[in-house]
């Protein structure tokens, strides 16, 4: 129980303690500012007083180790600190200030225009006798630089207008810089006025956007605070203010339209950067009234203008993002004695304060992103692809009521050969880089396709640090607009248009490779769909390799798998993708690690670096390199092999081990897997004196010939493999079960009739030519099963066949946005 009590105790004494310090900013300023001018003597502190003007601050560390506030100039000045003033002879403030009543601590604090309007007033003898008062005193400078009118009209009327002026500067109680809370407001002495109190983290505190400049002057009857400027009463609310101000109808207009004028008629401290109806005419005619027409973007637009804080100018010393009603941030700054709004000086008239907040005029209208239409959103970096858009005409077919996603290289990406490209050519490129949906970063994942407005269908690669389509990565500065997103690329994204094995076929660099690639029977691993990466060495990496070097190499297949597949590994791995300068370990299809990493945009495999990185196939990516790779721990047990590996590979030291084998890799690391299977199904009667072969393997392929008639399938698995799914058949949309799914290649030749299965060798192939031709030429289909699932293995004549099964009508599917549904089937390898 005791453990317990002094927990809550301690919990009791920090929170209060946390509340104290949250707001006491302007104590602990002053603290700092005491510090730094501890070599000037006891009691000193330090300013900042921006060149060229007669403002003096408490400095925050920033702006102290800047030398600057608003970007101006500010030099040092050493003045006692409140309370304390200085005796001769000695250093610092040594001593303590008189304490008198409030009217003479005017005169003690130099603020003797006040004390004289106090006297002249009538308002001395209330604040000489007795009581507890808070006065926040106009300075001398503030009288001066009151608008000269009301000047005037107040010392013409010393006892009723300049009497009620003063009371309204006064508090019935004393409120020290730690009473005075962010938000607060004070109930002022003449008429119940409102006094709204603002405590900024930045030390500054102001009443009615008004700065407190000296504060915590104690009085024998209360405390004086110096202000910066002379109060007027406040009473009307920033809707009212905006109904009744001929330069705002514009505003006013769009915050009618929007259903947001009544917001700021409510209760709370908010900042309006009202545009003025001059900044309104500025906006181009037909993007105005899109927006104007448009309820959610006209929302959006005046939103995206109001704060739900209370930020005066005099708390401005620096930049600050803050978040606006629209959800969206702005940036407010200062550049002297201007305020900035995201960088720019705007701002006419500042520090309008109202019951509910502040209003600062400014003469440009803020149009947040989600007001704009998704081709706005282009910044300065990606101005060459968004002309490039407009120019082509490609613009226009970003309808205002569609979804799109743009992926927007940066200006770099385009060379200047790119640039020269015939126009038909430079659309079609510029059309792969426009999806047909919306989709949002958030929204993205590894594996999904998107499909663009020119067809193409692009890839998404996720990593730990990067998101990448196809060969080219983001860089940071997504937005959302009202009809789409806008991502940005490092590079132009080219989409896939061959195989791995087609590249390497079309690329005389590596023909070397390829030929051992074919040796090893490794050929129909890089032509099938699947997701790879292939490290390829260019035929330099191969130059002193003679002719019987490679028929070595080449006997040795066991040997010859494990050199090749230890340049594969599974998934796709854009270069660009990986985090710069940190190690990547990827494990190979021969078992051995891949050690990859990216200095200086280059990347680099094993400390081998790659002279061309990303080049895209349909099934995976290549990175050409000019060195052999070979795995440091991978023994070599035969001299020969130790010699040729030794005139290709001298960048790492290979281990012998006499009589070392190579492990044996079966083809059976990579299958084919049914991902979508959306088709028409073909119905096909079969001749009934079809012969049917049916092989499946679980290691050494089995062949039998089965006359007409008769069947034999041997199921390694168990229970046959059923796949249900709907699709549209004669317009309507049924539910179909599928049994097993085959594809067959038929090579005709002068009698015979058979299919085609690559994976079970060049021997194996033998073997069922054989037995086919001992069987006669009858048709015959054969249908190959590894792992207990149908594969699809080749392609050049494509039949799918699907066993009839019963369906059933279903109610129909809503089409999902982005166009019709594509009917065909997809094979991916994992």
């Amino acid at each position: 129980m005791k453990i317990f009590f002094l927990f809550t105790f301690s919990t009791f004494l920090l929170s209060a303690f946390e509340q104290a310090t949250a707001s006491a900013h302007y104590d602990k300023i002053l603290t700092h500012s005491r510090i730094r001018a501890r070599d000037q003597g006891p009691n000193v502190c330090a300013l900042q007083q921006v060149m060229g003007t007669k403002k003096k601050y408490f400095s925050t560390c920033r702006n102290w180790y800047q030398g600057a506030i608003c970007g101006k100039k500010a030099t040092v000045l050493y003045e006692c600190c409140p309370g304390y003033m200085k005796m001769d002879g000695t250093r610092g403030c040594p001593a303590v200030a008189p304490i008198d009543h409030v009217y003479g601590t005017l005169g003690i604090v130099g603020a003797t225009s006040t004390q004289q309007y106090s006297d002249i007033s009538k308002l001395r003898e209330e604040i000489e006798g007795r009581g507890s008062f808070t006065f926040f005193a106009p300075s001398n400078e503030a009288w001066e630089q009151l608008n000269s009118e009301i000047h005037r009209n107040l010392v013409d009327n010393v006892n009723i207008e300049l009497y009620n002026a003063l009371h309204h500067h006064m508090v019935n109680k004393r409120m020290l810089t730690k009473d005075l809370k962010n938000g607060m407001t004070l109930v002022s002495m003449y008429n119940d006025q409102k006094l709204l109190i603002n405590h900024y983290p930045n030390g500054v505190v102001t009443v009615n956007c008004a700065r407190i400049i000296h504060g915590n002057q104690i009085a024998t009857n209360g405390v004086v605070h110096v202000i910066d400027r002379v109060l007027t009463a406040v009473g009307n609310t920033i809707q009212d203010f905006i109904e009744v101000e001929d330069d705002l109808s514009s505003l006013r207009a769009a915050a009618i339209t929007s259903d947001v004028l009544d917001i700021l008629g409510r209760p709370g401290h908010y900042t309006l950067f009202a545009p003025t109806n001059e900044a309104f005419e500025r906006l181009p005619r037909g993007v105005l009234e899109r927006i104007m027409g448009d309820k959610v973007a006209s929302e959006a637009l005046v939103k995206f203008h109001i704060l739900n804080t209370l930020q005066c100018s005099e708390a401005i010393t620096g930049g600050a993002v803050y978040e606006t009603l629209e959800g969206n941030t702005v940036e407010v700054g200062c550049d002297g004695e201007s305020l900035t709004v995201n960088g720019v000086k705007m701002v006419k008239r500042k520090d309008i304060v109202t019951s509910n907040g502040v209003i600062h005029l400014i003469d440009e209208v803020l149009i947040p992103d989600s007001a704009k239409q998704v081709i706005e959103l282009g910044g300065a970096q990606q101005t060459t692809f968004t002309d490039l858009v407009a120019q082509l005409g490609l613009a226009s077919s970003l309808r205002p009521e569609g979804q799109y996603t743009l992926l927007a290289p940066l200006n770099g990406a385009f060379s200047d050969d790119t640039l020269r490209m015939d126009q038909r050519l430079l659309k079609t490129i510029l059309q792969n880089h426009i999806i047909k949906v919306k989709v949002g970063l958030n929204e993205l994942y590894n594996g999904q396709e998107l499909e663009t407005i020119g067809g193409k269908l692009l890839r998404v690669f996720v990593y730990r640090t990067a998101v990448c389509i196809e060969n080219s990565c983001m860089v940071r500065g997504s937005k959302e607009g009202r009809n789409g997103f806008i991502h940005i690329f490092r590079q132009i994204i080219n989409p896939a248009e061959k195989t791995l094995h087609e590249m390497l076929r079309n690329d005389k660099r590596f023909s070397v490779f390829l030929s051992l690639v074919k040796a090893a029977d490794l050929d129909d691993v890089l032509s099938r769909p699947g997701e790879w990466t292939l490290f390829v060495p260019t035929n330099d990496a191969f130059k002193g390799l003679t002719d019987d070097d490679k028929d070595i190499l080449i006997r040795d297949k066991n040997a010859l798998r494990n050199i090749l597949l230890y340049h594969l590994t599974q998934g796709v791995f854009i270069g660009s993708g990986f985090e710069p300068g940190v190690t990547n370990i990827l494990k190979t299809i021969q078992g051995g690690k891949l050690y990859l990493k990216t200095v200086n945009d280059t990347l680099l495999v094993n400390e081998l670096k790659s002279r061309e990185s990303d080049l895209m196939a349909t099934n995976g990516v290549i990175h050409v390199i000019d060195k052999l790779l070979y795995p440091a721990d991978l023994p070599v047990g035969n001299d020969q092999l130790l010699t040729i590996l030794k005139k290709l590979i001298k960048y790492i030291q290979i281990k012998f081990v006499r009589d070392s084998t190579f492990k044996e890799i079966p083809l059976t690391f990579y299958k084919i897997n049914i991902i979508e299977s959306n088709v028409q199904p073909i119905i096909r009667k079969e001749d009934p004196s079809i012969t049917q072969l049916t092989k499946l393997i679980e290691g050494e392929p089995e062949f039998k010939i089965v006359r007409e008639g008769e069947t034999i399938t041997k199921v390694i698995h168990g229970e046959p493999i059923i796949k249900t799914y709907t699709k549209i058949i004669d317009g309507r949309p049924v539910e179909v079960t599928e049994k097993k799914v085959t594809e067959e290649r038929i090579i005709q030749g002068p009698e015979i009739k058979y299919t085609r299965i690559t994976a079970g060798g060049s021997d194996n192939e033998e073997k069922l030519k054989k037995l086919l031709e001992e069987a006669g030429t009858e048709y015959t289909k054969v249908t190959k099963v590894i792992e207990g699932e149908p594969q699809i293995i080749e392609r050049e004549i494509k039949k799918v066949h699907l066993e009839e099964a019963p369906v059933r009508r279903v109610q129909p599917t809503r089409r999902t946005q982005g166009g019709a549904a594509r009917r065909r089937t997809r094979l991916a390898y994992s």
